[in-house]
């Protein structure tokens, strides 16, 4: 669309001009210095979490002011807004980590408040840590206007005593501080070196991850995944965004026309691909929630789990770099390399489909982005189990080496803090053959999944403990964790009454990840003697916008979103080990 040229279509955002609401909106505009003939352009969202708590976000105003050129040159007028900005390892100090997954939903409805009440035509989203690109994608999915997402970058890495030194060897060595295996004088100058500029963390993490889903799903350009932070590639993809946009709002082509059940099922297929996150399951069941598509996300891991081969071998699940993922091609080379399986009739941002995304695409590094006969592994990376344990599925990031112990079976020792069980590891209290059982971290009992299971994973690795042990909790994990057979998320959360609270120190707990299973082995009688005498334990965190999320959170396998089926559930559950309909309940204060 050129400078000047009128809408071929009615907009949303254009009020008649002697309207009240019509006039005083032109009142507001006219004074930030809008020209009179511009007030019919398509108006355009630039969703921005620029903050200076963060590397993560600490470069998307200098994005945000090269994306409003391009879209006045394609004859439009953007509009700047801010959402909260969560990182991880920033916003994880308060209340136990609780703000980071809460946050999310946060980002969410800041995203509504700003565009919908303005009535705005689209949006682009500046995607940088790890809940902002779920939270910008769940609110393009509930407004359904017009929106791209731009992926905003990794971080550069650094080195330490000749070797590479990232966020993920931060993190995982100030766990091995705890334990004596990293003197903390090698912890300071890892932190020193570990990050070199701004973007998100440069392993394939939950940011990473989720920048590959949006880009599988149709939602960003394709190309744009993963990049680097401030490169010129990244500025042409966003000038390219700002251009596109435009005509998108022109055409009418919305997020609910391209988030279909194909567009999914290429976004989990994509995720396996790689080893992704298993934070990308809860994430993207929470997009087609807030979407209303009829999606099970979980179901689609489980199904292609089997037939889809890990092709690369990215940090953490191996010792390949992001800048060589991107190098070799990025998430348009994975798509590439998958297209036998994909779907390729996938609407996508561009207005075309996956198929003819993908019709020019290559690979140029064959060790890095492997053909499916050269995998490698065939074992998925990321595998859903479910049993008395966890009816409702648990999630294991297992990683691709080949022999590694794919069952664990051993007693409880049970915790319900990351205090509490780092601890036991530091006083020799979990030794070898012990299941760490760390409840009470899910999305009520955090809530918000705060609690630190991914501290208790490292310091178990920190202890040479990691492939010794096997580990299960309600809470989630760092998408840099790879460590052991730790089941996460288990559903439903011991918080609500799920089956994990019933565990007592002493039980045999049985996981096979072949047999995709997690089981207690406790008699059906000696369970239900338990559940009569459980009590719901006292909330933690339970003030401000904490507690109106536990009072709201819906279940974990509708994406743990504001607007589900409720999570929480009184005592009593059914015979599978799932919340019974009679012990539902929104429990507010209660939980």
């Amino acid at each position: 669309m050129s400078e000047g040229r009128k809408p071929q279509r009615p907009l949303r955002s254009n009020l008649p001009r002697g309207s009240y609401l019509g006039a005083v909106r032109a009142a507001q505009w006219l004074n930030l210095g809008i020209a009179e003939d511009d007030l019919d352009k398509p108006k355009i969202a630039i969703v921005n979490s620029s903050s200076e708590l963060a590397s993560c976000f600490s470069h998307l105003d200098g994005i945000a002011a090269e994306l409003k050129q391009a879209i006045r040159a394609a004859g439009a007028l953007p509009f700047e807004i801010r959402t909260a900005a969560p990182s991880d390892f920033i916003t994880g100090v308060g209340a136990r980590g609780a703000y980071m997954l809460a946050a999310r939903d946060l980002v969410t409805n800041d995203i509504e408040v700003a565009v919908e009440g303005a009535q705005l035509d689209g949006m682009v989203c500046l995607a940088s840590c790890d809940k902002t690109v779920p939270g910008q994608l769940m609110a393009a999915a509930r407004l359904n206007i017009p929106t791209i997402v731009v992926a905003c970058g990794y971080q550069p890495s650094g080195e330490y005593r000749g070797e590479h030194v990232d966020i993920e060897d931060v993190f995982v060595g100030a766990m091995h501080t705890l334990t004596g295996k990293l003197p903390v004088d090698d912890l300071i100058g890892m932190s020193r070196n570990a990050i070199r500029g701004p973007g998100v963390c440069s392993g394939l993490g939950t940011a990473n991850s989720m920048h590959m889903v949006s880009e599988a799903l149709g939602m960003s350009l394709p190309g744009s995944t993963p990049i680097a932070a401030n490169s010129d590639r990244m500025f042409a993809y966003v000038r390219a965004a700002g251009k596109r946009i435009v005509q998108m709002v022109l055409d009418d082509l919305k997020p609910r026309d391209i988030l279909t059940p194909d567009a999914f099922a290429n976004a989990v297929m994509t995720v396996l691909a790689v080893g992704g996150s298993i934070n990308t399951v809860k994430h993207m069941q929470a997009v087609a929630t807030e979407g209303q598509i009829d999606v099970d996300v979980y179901g689609l891991f489980e199904r292609y789990a089997s037939q889809i081969p890990v092709l690369t071998a990215v940090r953490p699940v191996g010792h390949d770099t992001i800048e060589q993922l991107e190098a070799a091609g990025g998430g348009r080379a994975v798509m590439k390399r998958l297209e036998p399986w994909l779907k390729p009739g996938a609407l996508t941002v561009t207005g075309a489909s996956v198929a003819d995304n993908l019709r020019d695409a290559l690979v140029t590094d064959d060790e890095v982005v492997r053909t499916p006969e050269r995998a490698f592994a065939r074992q998925p990376a990321i595998v859903l189990v479910r049993g008395n344990l966890a009816p409702q599925a648990g999630i294991v990031k297992f990683g691709i080496a080949p022999d590694k112990q794919r069952s664990f079976s051993g007693r409880a020792l049970c915790y319900s803090t990351s205090d509490a069980a780092i601890k036991a590891i530091q006083d020799g209290t979990i030794q070898p053959g012990a299941v760490v059982v760390m409840r009470g971290a899910g999305v009520c009992g955090g809530p918000a999944m705060g609690g630190g299971a991914s501290r208790v994973v490292f310091a178990l690795d920190g202890a040479g403990l990691s492939d010794k042990v096997a580990m299960l909790t309600d809470g989630h994990l760092s998408g840099l964790v790879c460590k052991g057979i730790v089941v996460a998320e288990v559903a439903p959360e011991a918080a609500t009454g799920g089956p994990l609270a019933l565990v007592e120190d002493g039980d045999t707990i049985e996981i096979d990840l072949d047999r995709r299973t997690c089981d207690l082995h406790v008699d059906e009688a000696e369970r239900q003697r338990r559940r009569a005498v459980w009590q719901r334990p006292a909330p933690v965190n339970d003030t401000g916008w904490l507690k109106i999320y536990r009072a709201n959170v819906g279940s974990m396998p509708q994406g743990a979103v504001l607007t589900g089926d409720k999570a929480s559930a009184a005592p009593g559950t059914a015979e599978d080990g799932s919340p019974s309909s009679s012990a539902r309940s929104i429990h507010g204060g209660e939980a």
